[in-house]
């Protein structure tokens, strides 16, 4: 593979977007509904440099140069118990309603409520199939108030303004990722984020990987291949084996591999772009590993709508524009005049 540079990659994108791909391989719950608000359809020229200039933003000088060489950065603890819980409240929301749906079927015959957060979904699907967990999404993508609090956490956009700069949209492409042990679709090959919207002209698209859980070696944390940030979109094709049609990059790259775990504890994010490849091994403990991959981009480029509704989650131009849980949940992008 060959690196491109900034530039480069900025004309690739404006090439891409006159090639719209169909997105139906996708196993995620995509929202196609219309949205509302001011965030212009076409993609504007992104200055990386004028964006940064600033300064602003929580990440370290190193932190940044980290990033810029290796393709990703990890960001220790980042959120504590308060700022996780919100999402935790919204997970239990949810566990309840397949809880409460398994028991119909009569495949369960206990809803295992005395079973704690890290370890009750794994308890509900224990001898079922992985047919069973999949009826219920690989990821999920719910609009439910805890997702917005923790995609609008100041903590992690801070992060995101370092990179990007001040003018901070929020994808409409955020998952919640309950891998469950013993499920073929909690590994996720070698990938690129950007095979999910091949011809969306948005970058760069930030990715910021939460754990909700200690991610360890054993439960399937995150792999990075570094310095992969700045490569083209690799050949891919839709996964066999594991039921859900993941996106995979193609075997004639992978000779060249190079893995490079990151567990982290509970709280911790990583962050890095749609390009840079990355992958998960199988969840080989008795609990489940619980993350959430929320996905940022400098306002002016394509909000790929087609996914669902974003929203403009900072603005240090238009601050009174920055939507708010009532906007988000009516799939608003901005806030409401």
């Amino acid at each position: 593979m060959k690196p491109i540079t900034l530039a480069e990659a900025a004309a690739i994108a404006a090439l891409e977007q006159h090639h719209d791909t169909d997105l139906s391989h996708d196993g995620d719950h995509a929202d196609h509904s219309h949205t509302h608000g001011r965030i212009p359809e076409l993609t504007v020229a992104f200055d990386l440099a004028k964006a940064r200039a600033g300064g602003a933003g929580s990440l370290t000088a190193e932190q940044i140069a980290f990033y810029d060489t290796e393709g990703y950065v990890v960001l220790e603890r980042l959120l504590n118990a308060a700022d996780m819980q919100p999402f935790r409240d919204s997970v239990h929301l949810r566990t309840n309603e397949i809880a409460e749906d398994l028991l119909r079927a009569g495949l369960i015959s206990d809803k295992c409520e005395a079973s704690p957060f890290e370890t009750r979904l794994a308890d509900l699907f224990a001898g079922l199939t992985d047919q069973d967990f999949l009826r219920f999404g690989r990821s999920w993508r719910d609009r439910l108030p805890g997702y917005f609090h923790l995609i609008s956490n100041p903590k992690i956009v801070d992060a995101v303004e370092s990179l990007i700069g001040g003018e901070i949209f929020a994808n409409p492409v955020y998952n919640t990722r309950p891998k469950v042990p013993g499920v073929a679709a909690g590994a996720v090959p070698w990938h690129q984020d950007k095979s999910y919207w091949p011809g969306a002209n948005a970058n760069p698209v930030i990715t910021v990987w939460v754990s909700m859980v200690d991610a360890t070696l054993e439960n399937g944390c995150l792999h990075i291949w570094p310095r992969t940030h700045n490569t083209r979109v690799l050949d891919w094709h839709a996964d066999t084996y594991t039921g859900t049609g993941y996106t995979e990059i193609d075997p004639k790259y992978l000779k060249d591999a190079r893995a490079v775990p990151v567990p982290i504890p509970a709280g911790s994010a990583i962050l890095f772009n749609d390009r840079c490849i990355h992958m998960s091994t199988p969840n080989l403990s008795k609990g489940v590993r619980w993350s959430c991959d929320l996905r940022y981009q400098p306002t002016g480029q394509d909000p790929m709508s087609h996914l669902g509704a974003g929203f403009l989650v900072r603005s240090r131009q238009h601050p009174h524009r920055v939507a708010q849980l009532d906007d988000w949940l009516a799939k608003r992008t901005e806030r409401a005049a």
